[in-house]
């Protein structure tokens, strides 16, 4: 994930995000393939190698970060930028990269002291106050009460409630909500 033209570290709440080491891919990968945190992803588990590959990769479509506090890693989050639908009409493309997708985790060590809403809204921060997005989307199973209340808390809509659309390796088909945001809703954001 590349370090965009982004100022780091930036702090939000007690965290303090900046991009992720390799130190911060091997820390996290101690709790990442836990069952605890697995039981809420798609990927249930993911090879160490492509997973640092994927962290630390030049792309100019992600914003990786590394959540800290006191010097300790609580959590990682994304923001991953696509191209928007859109007509082109007479050369104009205002729709590329015009939209993102954010996610996050937190280190169940770490969980329930609000770091996951800190890092969410950071997050956001940078989509519209730094990149300009026009719309951030983020989902989750619906069973993962504490991750759809962070995208409540932070503004974002529940926009789908899509019944069985998401396959979970345990309990079968379940259910998936989809949450939106856009830039003018977003707290600071010029109307």
């Amino acid at each position: 994930m590349t370090t965009h033209p982004l100022t780091w570290p930036r702090e939000s709440g007690p965290l303090s995000l900046r991009p992720p080491t390799e130190a911060d891919i091997e820390q996290a990968l101690t709790w990442r393939n836990s069952p605890e945190v697995t039981r809420w992803l798609l990927r249930t588990t993911v090879d160490p190698d492509a997973y640092t590959r994927t962290w630390l990769a030049d792309d100019p479509d992600s914003v990786g970060v590394a959540a800290h506090v006191d010097g300790q890693l609580v959590g990682t989050g994304s923001l991953n930028i696509s191209d928007a639908m859109g007509q082109v009409h007479a050369g104009e493309s205002i729709w590329r990269r015009a939209q993102g997708s954010l996610g996050y985790t937190i280190d169940p060590e770490h969980a329930g002291r609000g770091y996951g809403t800190h890092l969410a809204r950071a997050l956001l921060s940078i989509a519209f106050d730094e990149l300009g997005l026009h719309r951030v989307t983020a989902g989750c199973f619906a069973d993962n009460t504490p991750s759809w209340r962070v995208m409540e808390r932070i503004g974002m809509r529940r926009e789908q409630h899509g019944v069985k659309d998401s396959w979970h390796a345990e309990r079968g088909w379940v259910d998936g909500y989809t949450y939106g945001i856009l830039r003018e809703e977003w707290p600071g954001s010029p109307a």
